[in-house]
Parts: C-alpha cells; sequence; structure tokens
C-alpha cells in the first residue's frame, strides 16, 4: 500500500503529455480491467468505455474539448459513457447475467430485481442518465488509481461538449452520452508549467472526520 501511495502523490493531472510516447497496450488492458471489475449501484455497470485512438476522431473531439492538447498528443483517449436511462431490457439483461454467471436463481435476488423495475424507469431518463453518469465517476476513479499504479500518466476531462461527442462518437444511437474524458500518456520532458509543482491537499486533520 505504501508503494500505491506514493504513486498517487507522483500522479498529477498532466498539462503536456509527450505524443512520441504511446502507453504499451497490456498497461492500457490492466487499467480497463480495473475499471471492468469497479463497484456499480445494484451491479449493472451502467456505462461503457471508448478506446479512442483514430487520429481524425481525436481532432473533432478536440476542436470540441477547448483545444485541450492532451486529447490528441496522448496514447490512448477513454470516453466514458453513460446509459441514457435505466430501461426495463437493460436491468433484465445484468440480472439474467448474474444469473446465468452463477448458475442459480435467488429469491432475494429476484425480490431485488423487481424493486429496481418498479421504481428506476418510471423516475425518467434525466434523472437516470444522471444516476448512471455518477458510476461513471466510480470508475474514473478506479481508472485513475490504476493509471498510477502503472506509472501512466492521466487527465480527466470534464471541459468539452457532451452533445458534440455524443454524435462524433454516435454514442445517442446506442443509448450512451458521454460523461468525461481521461486521457491516458505519458508527461512531455518539458513545457508543463505544473509537473514540479508541489501536490496541495488539505490536511487529515480538516478532511477525515472520525465518529466514533
Amino acid at each position: 500500500m505504501s508503494d500505491l501511495l506514493n504513486k498517487l502523490r507522483w500522479r498529477y493531472a498532466t498539462k503536456k503529455m509527450d505524443a512520441a510516447k504511446s502507453v504499451p497496450q497490456e498497461k492500457v488492458e490492466r487499467i480497463l480491467e480495473a475499471i471492468r471489475l469497479t463497484a456499480t449501484s445494484s451491479g449493472l455497470q451502467p456505462y461503457e468505455v471508448f478506446v479512442v485512438t483514430n487520429p481524425e476522431i481525436r481532432e473533432q473531439i478536440k476542436a470540441n474539448a477547448w483545444n485541450q492538447a492532451q486529447v490528441t498528443d496522448c496514447s490512448h483517449l477513454l470516453v466514458f459513457a453513460a446509459w441514457d436511462d435505466y430501461t426495463p431490457e437493460r436491468i433484465n439483461k445484468m440480472f439474467d447475467l448474474v444469473n446465468e454467471e452463477r448458475g442459480f436463481k435467488n429469491e432475494g435476488w429476484e425480490n431485488y430485481r423487481q424493486m429496481l423495475l418498479a421504481n428506476y424507469p418510471p423516475r425518467g431518463a434525466e434523472v437516470n442518465y444522471q444516476h448512471a453518469a455518477r458510476q461513471a465517476y466510480i470508475g474514473l476513479g478506479s481508472a485513475l488509481i490504476a493509471a498510477a499504479d502503472e506509472e501512466v500518466d492521466s487527465t480527466p476531462m470534464e471541459g468539452f461538449d457532451p452533445a458534440k461527442v455524443d454524435e462524433i462518437l454516435k454514442l445517442r444511437e446506442r443509448g450512451l452520452r458521454s460523461v468525461i474524458l481521461l486521457p491516458l500518456g505519458y508527461r512531455a520532458a518539458e513545457g508543463d508549467w505544473l509537473v514540479n509543482l508541489k501536490k496541495v491537499r488539505r490536511s487529515r486533520e480538516e478532511f477525515i472526520t472520525e465518529i466514533a
């Protein structure tokens, strides 16, 4: 754990990436697997991750992301896209998958399925999308930690036009909406104003409250 904490101290939101350096595929796969294994509410996994390496598509995304250079200078651009709604079909698909993989049905689990079916779809698409988007942020956290563990630089980005990215990646046709971008790559040797600055966080006393 001490090694992981040191790597988290090492990581920062990289402002300039070295476009000549590519992240080995095995490292990317481990980061993606960490995201896939991340906890989600009711185990529904209500988001997907797109790995964009196509230069033309990344240029289009960059133009709709305040021209942030990391989008095109990174090795792999991850796009987290959440379900646009919780539908009965999506809920049932995940519950059926659990039953299939475990090889049995559980009465409590089936009762829980019915509870979700009765409560989630009627809430409306926007409420459900916002809930799904929060699940994507949990995956983002895992990605940041996994990338640090692999000594891969990353930069979480909310500064983009989601509607334009949805259009570029044809997400709406798949019932998805973009939530956040995460470029993966390696920090440039020069030109990043943030790289050598001290990491600053609130003190433990100010940040953590223990209730015994």
